[in-house]
């Protein structure tokens, strides 16, 4: 299979959900989607107070390694069995998603592009950026409303490690993209993805 691998990263809260949802939206089952946040260690090992502490936004809080497996298994034509990541429980659950291979496979994740691994497997990258302000309060909102979290845990998380491990390993990989989008609700920058996309889907394997 002629596989096309589009990874779209940025800040929390920075709107690249919402431009993936768009994406799934537009084009259903002919694509797959696979997430970043759902390769989050397992931590079977330390209680949930301790969970609570460690810091998500650092690259090897992910089990990257075993995306970049299923990314190739994809890329050769091969489904894999996708972790799911249980948010109220700072841990992997139990269940997992299958994903079957497609023409195009669309990747998402803060930390998508900071390491050369995964920027090598991406066809086209994509950073979509946002004020800090609007990141974090679309992180609180959503952090509350889909994750079961509370206000001050969000707020020292978002001190402690988010805003600082932003700067330090998101922010720059922005250098790194083929796109830049302010915004996941920019309607040009979608259209151009969509149309390049439909345009891929259509051709001749």
């Amino acid at each position: 299979m002629n596989c096309i691998i589009i990874g779209i990263a940025g800040g929390s809260g920075s709107g690249k959900s919402t431009f993936t949802n768009r994406l799934k939206h537009q084009f259903g089952d002919d694509i797959a989607v696979v997430y970043h946040d759902n390769y989050y260690r397992r931590h079977d090992d330390l209680t949930f107070e301790e969970r609570k502490k460690i810091n998500y936004d650092h690259p090897d809080s992910l089990e990257t390694d075993l995306m970049v497996e299923h990314l190739m298994k994809l890329k050769d034509g091969e489904a894999v069995d996708c972790p799911v990541y249980d948010y109220s429980q700072h841990n992997r659950s139990d269940r997992t998603i299958r994903i079957e291979p497609k023409k195009i496979i669309v990747v998402e994740g803060i930390l998508l592009l900071a390491d050369p691994r995964v920027r090598d497997l991406l066809d086209i990258k994509i950073y979509v950026e946002a004020d800090a302000d609007e990141r974090i309060l679309r992180r609180i909102v959503r952090d509350v409303k889909e994750r079961g979290r509370d206000l001050d845990n969000i707020v020292d998380q978002y001190l402690t490690t988010v805003k600082p491990m932003h700067y330090l390993y998101v922010a720059p990989t922005r250098a790194t993209a083929d796109i830049v989008i302010n915004s996941g609700m920019n309607d040009v920058a979608f259209d151009i993805v969509q149309s390049k996309i439909r345009l891929l889907l259509n051709e001749e394997d």
